[in-house]
């Protein structure tokens, strides 16, 4: 693996900042401060808005005389844009980087739009390609691990399921709690305990709402403050009519794949993390029009993700935990979409060859090689 651990986005967010200001959205401690701060002249550029000392300079406009500044979890102030929005039109020198653990494209407390005046990038967790893994040891710690900084350096099953634990804690009781009135957070973390075993099947609200008893309207509610908080994030199925597809079932996926306690969902989920990096990172630094989807239609046929560009299939990943047969929707997508790049992937498999219809077989590890 690197040795050296800079994130993927500095070098993207550095020319960025040249122009205009940005945001850094993601995961809580998937690592958004430690890349702010690598970006400082000097630490004194740090503002915590959780921080009380921190908070009165931000709200007093006594701002240190440094460039960039760094603006940490802001958004939790209601008028955390108009702040901003005020700062960059007053034409101040400084360069701004904002971070927050929730989707800062959400929480628009405050009015006044900031379109023009930023680029915002989503920060994920550790992959294959990122930390340069080439065995098949350090890929299945990942695996086990997951791909968050502190758990996954850690190296310790133990303490992964540690961090994994207060993580969720502070999830519910301190984030979500200081954006969105929630009024049963038990349940509410019954729900997040819940999630992780149901990964890799389209996700039934009406089955969830009898298990836990509460509202259809509320469970809703509720995934989507986990996804606003990056806690999970869920694809919608590849439409069409002439392919018969489903339409409103979503599937869903953790960006912790190490919560999902089976090996086959939990490989599906990592896949899914990161597929989902490689469309982010390219639609946040070269504005593609890319969206990571599945497929399912009402005879059943199914492959797991396709990536789609400007609407039409890019690549089609279906994935196995073995050794198996070439899917045959893989088969049946391909001819539909012969432009588009198929593979069927293995989290312990060893064969590696391409079929006559120019689909890719291979051990996981080899396409994950390939991504961001």
């Amino acid at each position: 693996m690197k040795n050296n651990l800079s994130r993927y986005l500095e070098g993207s967010i550095r020319k960025d900042l040249e122009r205009k200001m940005v945001f850094v959205g993601g995961p809580r401690q998937v690592g958004k401060t430690t890349l702010g701060k690598s970006l400082l002249a000097s630490p004194s550029g740090y503002l915590n808005w959780d921080v009380p000392d921190h908070r009165e300079h931000i709200l007093s406009r006594e701002l240190p005389p440094t460039s960039p500044l760094l603006f940490d979890e802001i958004h939790k102030y209601r008028g955390w844009r108009n702040y901003l929005k005020g700062l960059y039109d007053a034409g101040d020198s400084r360069h701004v980087l904002v971070t927050g653990s929730a989707r800062l494209d959400f929480y628009r407390f405050g009015g006044d739009s900031l379109q023009g005046r930023y680029h915002y990038y989503r920060l994920h967790p550790f992959s294959v390609a990122e930390l340069g893994i080439c065995s098949e040891k350090d890929f299945h710690q990942l695996l086990t691990l997951g791909g968050f900084p502190e758990p996954f350096l850690s190296g310790s099953h133990t303490e992964a399921k540690r961090w994994a634990r207060e993580n969720r804690d502070r999830l519910i009781r301190e984030d979500i709690v200081g954006l969105e009135t929630i009024q049963d957070l038990g349940q509410m973390e019954l729900l997040a305990l819940r999630l992780p075993q149901l990964v890799g099947s389209p996700l039934s609200i009406n089955a969830l709402r009898e298990d836990l008893q509460v509202s259809h309207k509320t469970l809703s509610r509720w995934i989507v403050v986990f996804e606003r908080t990056y806690a999970l994030f869920r694809l919608p199925p590849l439409g069409g009519p002439k392919l018969r597809a489903v339409k409103k079932e979503q599937k869903h996926y953790h960006y912790n794949w190490a919560l999902v306690p089976e090996e086959g969902p939990r490989f599906e989920n990592m896949v899914a993390a990161h597929l989902l990096k490689w469309v982010d990172y390219h639609v946040d630094t070269e504005g593609r029009d890319l969206e990571l989807r599945y497929f399912r239609d009402v005879d059943g046929r199914e492959v797991d993700f396709v990536i789609t560009e400007d609407g039409h299939p890019l690549r089609l990943v279906e994935c196995k935990w073995s050794e198996a047969s070439v899917n045959p929707t893989l088969f049946y997508l391909k001819r539909r979409y012969p432009k588009a790049d198929a593979w069927q992937i293995s989290a312990v498999g060893k064969k590696e060859y391409k079929t006559p219809e120019g689909i890719r077989v291979s051990p996981a590890l080899t396409f994950l090689q390939t991504l961001m």
